[in-house]
């Protein structure tokens, strides 16, 4: 089981989150959905630390945890994006890198995946980046300034981040010449979220087989680059 740790931002500040995993082993910083740093959330940090990995899941939302939608919403409305980016994110990394990783990776569900691809710009000491179904609108993103791999999961009949922003930001990724693989699942939004079902909001839906074949391209995509 992991803990709950305090790290330092770039400006000074600080921010909470919860970690897990080996010491000294590469670093994965993972990034909420709108639901806040939940139980969920950090089963995922717990998988990745049972794949061999450090993980970091950076508490952006400052202990407010979200059960509904609206509530969901409302952070997430009132969260900076920027802020969140340059400096929890690129915290998270530093701390990971300052304490023992030699390589760290970011990656992200839902809010977390539009935040992933900022990190992506914005975080140049992160060396892989995985989203999940999410990204930022296009004016935010510089793709000239990703200098990391990035590997993408969308879900085709996704109502919250439509699949043709992906086809537009794959576009901008590609005119720049950034190193990104991009994959596409006949699913909704949330579809690696098993508790998407629970929540009973129709856009959203589980789907296992989708969700472990992402799983298995992300381990090998940070296998690849943080090994």
């Amino acid at each position: 089981m992991g803990e709950m740790i305090s790290f330092k931002r770039p400006d000074g500040g600080s921010c909470e989150g919860y970690l897990a995993g080996p010491a000294k082993a590469p670093g994965i910083v993972v990034i909420q959905e709108w639901w806040g740093l939940n139980d969920q959330i950090r089963r995922v940090a717990e998988r990745f630390a049972a794949a061999g990995y450090r993980a970091l899941v950076p508490d952006l939302f400052r202990g407010q945890v979200a059960m509904e939608a609206k509530e969901a919403e409302h952070l997430m409305e009132g969260l900076d994006f920027a802020d969140a980016a340059n400096e929890d994110i690129r915290g998270a990394v530093q701390y990971l890198k300052a304490s023992g990783s030699a390589k760290v990776g970011v990656s992200g569900y839902c809010m977390g995946g539009a935040l992933t691809v900022l990190a992506a710009v914005f975080v140049p000491e992160s060396d892989a980046n995985v989203t999940w179904y999410g990204y930022p609108p296009l004016e935010y993103v510089d793709p000239a300034r990703i200098k990391a791999p990035l590997l993408g999961h969308f879900a085709t009949q996704d109502q919250f981040f439509a699949i043709g922003g992906v086809e537009a930001l794959e576009g901008e990724l590609k005119g720049a010449g950034v190193a990104y693989e991009f994959h596409r699942y006949e699913a909704k939004h949330a579809f690696a979220n098993e508790e998407a079902d629970s929540m009973k909001l129709r856009p959203l839906g589980y789907e296992p087989k989708a969700a472990e074949l992402a799983w298995k391209r992300t381990l090998a995509f940070f296998e690849k680059y943080l090994r």
